[in-house]
């Protein structure tokens, strides 16, 4: 009997992989030829490519694959009850004369080979087998529930490191803009049309802009150790500790919109952390009948077979050996109410194990609903950026325009910049917050990556 099938594995981390990887680049990341001294930083890093690597290389997975590996270990121990056990023993002695009572032969041998098989046990071993096969299904569904969130882990993280890459062009823009400025203003005070004042106000607000670059800098850095441990990149190979990957991709803003009643129907149907503990509430059931099977008596049927040394003959050939067959029957008439005591902990098991469904169902319910509503949130915020970036813009065209003409201070286009620079940020935020939310709703719902349910 195949105890497991190949789709218990295979769907859940394997046929995910497959269709990413085409993607990955012909630079492996695994070096050859070495101790294992880690991965190889790739030149190029695109979301599929992560997605990939983290299927696996992401500690939260690797361990729930070990967790389905130790399950069918169980099922297997278990699964033993039903099988015929054969046991073998043997024995041999010589008592020396000065112990021994008798002047004849006082070595003695024997050699015992049984097999028993269990007839009846009260539905217990079939209950417990049955309920060690749905624990093995609900470990499986268990990897499923890590691989759905360690990937959504992997985009978002993915998509910080994307948005604090931006965040970096936007505030070297602003600080090209500033010097420009500046550089401007100085011109002018050379040709005696503006004050020294000007000039210290453009230098002060260029030095102010440079902190925020830095932080974004920073901000970047910290971005793509966290990407590292959500891949479980490990590396200590000195050309690779440094080294940083080329990252392929950016934030795009496309509205996408779901149904309530429908996104809610099928987070219920396909959120395998609730088929999960369905699996373990129906193994808690069998749990009970394990308990139950106590009451009844156990029977066995058993043969065996016996080779002895025949009293008064020393050597092999006039032994004595035959076959025994039989029925065994145990039976527990009290056991002082221990049995009782277990049962009524398995029924106890068994309506926690039923609370705790109706407590997750309840639980994805809240999560759709909030999902679904930062999704809104962050689509209203995403195509509100975009007409506050345009309006920046001209702010700043009119703004230059404004002070070249003499009609506009220098604190009118300082301000400009600013306020350009809020927009831009925004909008980076704006947009982030919608690809994450928008993979969240799919997490939310049940459905797998974007990259793997398109393929």
């Amino acid at each position: 009997m195949k105890l497991v099938p190949s789709s218990l594995v295979a769907v859940a981390a394997l046929a995910l992989a497959q269709p990413l990887l085409a993607d990955m680049p012909a630079t492996p990341f695994k070096p050859d030829g070495q101790a294992d001294p880690g991965y190889m930083v790739p030149d190029e890093l695109s979301l599929s490519y992560a997605l990939s690597f983290a299927l696996d290389n992401n500690f939260a997975i690797r361990q729930a694959k070990e967790r389905i590996r130790q399950q069918e270990g169980i099922v297997v121990e278990v699964r033993s009850q039903q099988i015929p056990n054969l046991t073998s023993t043997a024995g041999y002695s010589d008592t020396t004369q000065q112990l021994s009572t008798s002047t004849g032969d006082e070595r003695t041998w024997s050699v015992n080979l049984t097999a028993r098989q269990v007839v009846f046990a009260g539905g217990g071993v079939q209950a417990a087998v049955k309920a060690q096969r749905l624990a093995l299904e609900a470990a499986t569904l268990q990897l499923q529930s890590v691989i759905d969130a360690a990937l959504l882990d992997v985009r978002t993280k993915f998509y910080n490191v994307l948005v604090t890459r931006e965040r970096i062009k936007v505030q070297e823009q602003n600080v090209e803009l500033l010097r420009r400025q500046l550089q401007d203003v100085k011109n002018r005070f050379e040709a005696g049309t503006v004050s020294n004042f000007e000039v210290l106000r453009a230098e002060v607000a260029v030095a102010n802009a440079q902190p925020a670059l830095i932080s974004a800098r920073n901000a970047f850095r910290l971005a793509i150790d966290d990407l590292r441990q959500a891949l479980g990149f490990v590396t200590s190979d000195g050309a690779n500790v440094a080294k940083i990957p080329e990252f392929v991709g950016k934030l795009e803003f496309t509205p996408v919109s779901y149904e309530l009643p429908s996104a809610l129907a099928t987070a219920k149907e396909r959120r395998p952390d609730l088929q999960r503990l369905k699996k373990l509430e129906l193994a808690a059931e069998e749990t009970v009948t394990v308990r139950k099977s106590n009451y009844y008596p156990n029977l066995s049927a058993y043969a065996a077979y016996d080779w002895r040394k025949r009293p008064g003959y020393s050597d092999f050939a006039a032994s004595r050996d035959g076959v025994t067959v039989g029925l065994q029957s145990t039976w527990n008439i009290f056991d002082g109410v221990a049995t009782r005591g277990r049962v009524v902990q398995a029924k106890s098991a068994l309506e926690q194990a039923r609370l705790s469904f109706s407590e997750a169902e309840l639980s994805v319910s809240v999560e759709v609903r909030r999902a679904l509503s930062s999704l809104q949130e962050a689509t209203e915020l995403a195509e509100a950026s975009k007409k506050v970036v345009e309006q920046a813009e001209e702010a700043v065209r009119l703004a230059d325009a404004r002070y070249a003409a003499g009609t506009a201070t220098q604190l009118d286009v300082l301000q400009a910049r600013t306020d350009l620079t809020t927009a831009r940020l925004n909008q980076l935020q704006a947009y982030y917050s919608f690809n994450v939310a928008s993979a969240s709703v799919r997490r939310a719902m049940g459905l797998p990556d974007e990259l793997v349910a398109g393929r």
